[in-house]
């Protein structure tokens, strides 16, 4: 069955939360449509719910009882008496059966067919299509491997370094990139494992590592006339653990030629399938040039809003006039400026950006001209372990990449968020590293290869120390020269003694401590197993990513009485090593 609108949108349940339920809410009321939210029990009072229009209960905390439990979302639909669904992106927004659901309930589906997204969210079939259309393509599997024996057997043929990735996934959630035979087979598990956790499906395949390669990709919008435009490219590269951190448009310093082999590329792709709405064409480009596909997203991008900048679209309204049936401008956008968006996540840039937890006890963002803030939360909100860690995106424009960059940088100054460690420090650092701002040397693992991390790790007691303290601003002129002077005072005793460390553990001496809050996913090794230095004991899963234990020194595992499937609190004692 397609999707043939029959009546403008006028109500739209809006299948998500956090920062991006909160940027389609505000683009319904900016068409004049009504936004429904969902929540789960700990968003009951977030952010995106008082944005909507009407909200209504999901009764779970988890995101499979919550926003990727189909069944209730569509009685919900029904309820509410939306007529269309947008799925943002992430939990079910490249659910083909979903989709294909809410169109069967006689709902709008704002996406794209759920055939194309069949055929392109398989990345397996995305690479057969682009070989079809003629994109360019690094060596791969056909069809997805078995066995990490197959793996090694492609590795044998067409060299190291390999990505195995999920077939069916996304956002960086189970890619592993494998630099040499040996690890290769506990890195396939490690992919199999994530792609089910995070997708439902484990099916993987392998292809050729490029060398340090850029993630550049492409906008898209399609209508449901044939028109298939492309809004802009965009930069993703620089990204830890695989997921994007930072993102600009227009991607820069790429020829005349490369521009036009993305896009062209791109929109041969969208038409070859049929698709409708907006979507990414997502690319690599090698240190010597080569471009090859890497993959389709079929939703609308977390990054979307750096082509909006320059160029003066709102994709979500857009996306709401194509489920409507509209016709779009068939001429690809003028690009005029620079944008660039920062992710602020909720981790720890100084150690190992490790997801961090807690309350928000402070939140004061920036302003001023081409500054840009899509938050998700605000100051008291509480950031669990249930979904991810993107509390917020700053994204600043100027009239070109140094001005946007010189802008950057007074706003990062400015962003302040207490009670939990978040990435702001990595961004105030990557906007000073000559690398980034001038001569571009960044790819996609340059922040574990060579950025210079210098960042201290987070501790919430030195927070504590320096800001939650009682204070007085008192106004002094001496001499006709106006001052500000502040006053401090410690905070009431009985205040500081409730304070907690959110500090994360570190492994020494005997004891393998959790870094962090999490599930344990894995155990490798038993009370009374001999290791050795660095080899893998325990792994953690939190926020749909994998964090593997390694033993720091030799000895005889010991106190070990955890088990699979359970949950961890940061610095929780897990084993030792006895000599």
């Amino acid at each position: 069955m397609t999707q043939t609108p029959a009546k403008k949108i006028s109500s739209v349940l809006i299948a998500n939360r956090g920062e991006i339920a909160v940027r389609v809410a505000r683009a319904c009321r900016d068409h004049g449509v009504k936004s429904i939210a969902l929540y789960s029990d700990e968003d009951r009072n977030s952010l995106h719910v008082a944005t909507a229009d009407e909200a209504f209960a999901l009764n779970g905390l988890s995101a499979a009882e919550t926003y990727l439990d189909q069944a209730k979302i569509l009685a919900i639909a029904t309820e509410s008496g939306a007529d269309a669904v947008h799925p943002g992106y992430g939990f079910l927004s490249e659910n083909a059966e979903f989709a294909q659901r809410v169109i069967d309930a006689g709902l709008i589906w704002i996406g794209p067919p759920p055939a194309a997204i069949r055929e392109l969210g398989d990345k397996v079939s995305a690479r057969k299509i682009a070989a079809k259309v003629g994109a360019p393509l690094v060596a791969g599997t056909a069809d997805p491997v078995d066995s990490p024996d197959e793996v090694i057997a492609f590795a044998k043929e067409h060299g190291l370094p390999v990505a195995i990735k999920a077939a069916h996934g996304g956002g960086g959630r189970g890619l592993k990139v494998a630099f040499t035979i040996e690890e290769i087979p506990e890195l396939f598990a490690s992919a199999v494992r994530e792609a089910i956790t995070g997708f439902g499906r484990g099916e993987c395949f392998v292809e050729r590592y490029l060398d340090k390669p850029r993630h550049v990709e492409t906008q898209c919008l399609v209508d449901m006339h044939g028109n298939a435009i492309v809004v802009s490219t965009r930069d993703c590269s620089l990204q830890r653990r695989h997921q994007k951190l930072v993102e600009e448009a227009p991607a820069p310093f790429l020829t005349q030629a490369q521009t036009k082999q993305l896009y062209d590329s791109s929109k041969a792709i969208m038409l070859e399938v049929g698709y409708v709405g907006a979507g990414t064409c997502e690319f690599l480009v090698g240190k010597d040039g080569t471009i090859s596909f890497l993959e389709v997203n079929t939703r609308l991008q977390v990054e979307h809003t750096v082509s909006e900048e320059v160029t003066g679209l709102d994709l979500v309204r857009e996306q709401l006039k194509i489920a409507s049936g509209e016709a779009i401008s068939p001429v690809d956008p003028v690009i005029r400026g620079h944008s660039i968006e920062f992710r602020i996540n909720g981790e720890d840039p100084g150690n190992g950006f490790l997801p961090s937890l807690g309350t928000i006890t402070k939140w004061e963002v920036p302003s001023g001209p081409g500054i840009r803030i899509d938050a998700g939360f605000d100051h008291g909100h509480t950031i669990g372990s249930h979904f991810d860690s993107l509390l917020a995106k700053l994204i600043i424009t100027g009239a070109t990449r140094k001005e946007a960059i010189e802008r950057a940088r007074r706003a990062l100054r400015e962003f302040e968020i207490g009670g939990l460690a978040t990435a702001l420090p990595f961004h105030r650092a990557i906007v000073e590293d000559p690398n980034y701002t001038e001569d571009f040397k960044v790819y996609t693992s340059y922040i574990e290869n060579e950025f210079d991390n210098q960042i201290p790790a987070f501790s919430y007691k030195e927070e504590v120390a320096a800001s939650k303290v009682a204070s007085q601003k008192v106004i002094a002129e001496v001499n006709g020269h106006r001052f500000e002077v502040v006053l401090h005072s410690q905070a009431p005793a009985e205040k500081r003694h409730k304070i907690k460390s959110n500090s994360v553990a570190k492994n020494s001496g005997n004891s393998i401590n959790s870094p962090m809050q999490g599930t344990v996913v894995k155990i490798l090794k038993a009370n009374g197993d001999r290791v050795q230095a660095g080899d893998l004991i325990v792994v953690l899963e939190a926020m749909k990513m994998e964090q593997a234990l390694i033993a720091p020194k030799a000895g005889i595992i010991a106190q070990l009485g955890i088990g699979v499937g359970q949950t961890v609190s940061s610095g929780q004692m897990l084993c030792v090593i006895d000599d």
